[in-house]
């Protein structure tokens, strides 16, 4: 193994990270041939590479054929594809109580039943009891097959006729209602007549004429 230095180490773990695939694989075997004497182990603790990804390069540098990379093979999968019985079996049981949009905004099926119903449903199948999942998973799974656990919601009947509005010719006219009188003392109020005072200037303009 020849010497490494912290710094050639960095250098080449960053180059190793700029790769991908294939690519990566044959920059791995190549370092690990150079530095590590084609020990994939050795290479694992020296540049904290994947043990399997070197093996991998050192045998497809030392045979000369790729290994194909199944990315789509990888993760976990989804419930109705790791089980397509079960996709059928939750059409079977939920297409009757489905209704469409009455509106028909969405293509999305509305249902009465609940996820736990539907759960409940599919373990009584006998060949599905191992393979049910919880009762969030099969809500989740009914939404992406298109349905929505909601109550249905039905197109409403116009009215026949409006309801009559003050500015309409069918409204009768509002009543009047009695004008309030001024109250004093909780008794209602009676103008008193003026009198003229002698000391007025009208009854004194009468007084001085001659009869």
């Amino acid at each position: 193994m020849a010497e490494l230095t912290e710094d050639v180490i960095g250098t080449i773990q960053s180059a190793a990270k700029l790769l991908t695939g294939y690519k990566r694989r044959q920059f791995q075997a190549q370092m690990a041939l150079q530095y590590c004497n084609g020990s994939a182990r050795q290479a694992e603790t020296t540049f904290g590479w994947g043990r399997a990804a070197v093996e991998t390069g050192l045998n497809e540098h030392r045979t000369g054929i790729r290994c194909l990379d199944a990315y789509e093979l990888r993760g976990r999968k989804k419930s109705e594809q790791r089980c397509p019985e079960l996709k059928e079996h939750i059409h079977r049981l939920v297409e009757p109580q489905a209704q469409a949009d009455p509106k028909f905004q969405t293509t999305l099926a509305y249902t009465r039943i609940t996820a736990r119903a539907v759960r409940q449903a599919l373990l009584a199948v006998p060949a599905l009891k191992d393979a049910v999942p919880s009762r969030q998973t099969v809500g989740v799974v009914l939404n992406r097959l298109g349905y929505r656990l909601r109550r249905v919601l039905k197109t409403r009947p116009e009215k026949r006729s409006p309801k009559p509005t003050p500015s309409s010719d069918t409204s009768e006219p509002p009543v009047p209602k009695p004008p309030l009188n001024p109250t004093r003392c909780g008794s209602p109020s009676t103008p008193r007549p003026r009198s003229r005072s002698a000391t007025s200037p009208v009854a004194a303009g009468h007084a001085g004429q001659p009869l």
